[in-house]
């Protein structure tokens, strides 16, 4: 999928560790996750996404998810954080 737009700051965190913290903690919403990401560092999102029942949405590139989310570099995953 082409993301385009922005996601709001405070809303999200960047990174594969903040998204796995954050799922596993139940405070995450959706998590977005980049499909050119090595496999490794998304396989155990994806898993916990499953069984906290978070929706997981992919995007084309690191690249792509790193730009919404505000950031000049790539990266592998993000997560919105419920308020």
């Amino acid at each position: 999928m082409e993301f385009e737009g922005r996601l709001e700051p405070g809303t999200i965190k960047v990174g594969t560790k903040q998204t796995i913290k954050m799922v596993e903690q139940h405070k995450a919403s959706l998590v977005y996750v980049a499909q050119d990401a090595d496999s490794r560092l998304t396989s155990r999102i994806v898993q916990l996404c499953k069984q906290h029942s978070v929706e997981v949405v992919y995007v084309d590139t690191m690249r792509a998810l790193g730009k919404t989310c505000g950031i000049e570099v790539g990266t592998a995953a993000a997560v919105v954080v419920e308020e």
